[in-house]
């Protein structure tokens, strides 16, 4: 008998179920992200006019800074 080599085999039906699983753990990570940055805002505009300030300067630099390195990144 000939040795054949046999590559590992997926089932189809494990690769399906993670493909439907995918979608609905983006929805439950973003839904906690999204928790989380309401609870943050809140906390944050109790604390003040100039917190919030603050906040929003340093959220700004931070995208921007964000955005000029995907931008020099990019293939």
């Amino acid at each position: 008998m000939d040795d054949v080599s046999r590559s590992p085999v997926v089932p189809l039906a494990e690769e399906a179920l993670l493909g439907l699983l995918l979608p609905f753990w983006q929805l439950v990570i973003g839904a906690v992200v999204l928790v989380v940055v309401l609870l943050s805002l809140a906390r944050l505009a109790r604390r003040g006019r100039s917190r919030m300030g603050t906040a929003l300067l340093v959220t700004a630099t931070a995208i921007v800074g964000l955005t000029v390195l995907g931008v020099l990144l990019q293939d």
